[in-house]
């Protein structure tokens, strides 16, 4: 006999909720199976893009752990990711910011991309260091 198919959410006063195998997926709203906001990640794509200058999408492919995202790349190399409802979505997504879109499978990541991630990394392994010595 397999085991019954429910587990038990714990609610933060104590009490449980039993959820069926199914139920997530009967679910329906505006927030995507992620459990992130679609209409929230827009207000932030549109943020980021706002307040970062030369940005530019690049179109991630969908994998076994994420769907497709979106890595919005800005001209100093900074960048962000959000998961954008598919590769018609990621497209959809930069006509409505009005940024240039790439297929990273076609282009790969810019290099200030990874100048950036380089430039970080140092700066974190400085402040590491620094607070050994002071330790």
């Amino acid at each position: 006999m397999w085991p019954n198919p429910v587990s038990r959410h714990l609610h933060s006063e104590g009490s449980h909720t039993e959820l069926g195998l199914f139920d997530k997926l009967r679910r329906s709203g505006s927030k995507r199976s992620d459990g992130r906001d679609a209409a929230a990640d827009l207000t932030y794509l549109r943020n980021w893009v706002a307040a970062h200058e030369g940005v530019e999408a690049f179109v991630e492919p969908k994998t076994t752990v994420t769907e497709v995202t979106v890595c919005l790349v800005a001209a100093d190399g900074q960048w962000t990711r959000r998961r954008t409802g598919g590769d018609s979505g990621a497209r959809k997504l930069s006509d409505r910011l009005k940024i240039p879109v790439y297929d990273v499978q076609k282009v790969g990541y810019p290099q200030r991309m990874r100048d950036y991630d380089a430039r970080q990394r140092i700066l974190r392994d400085r402040e590491l260091r620094r607070q050994l010595e002071d330790g």
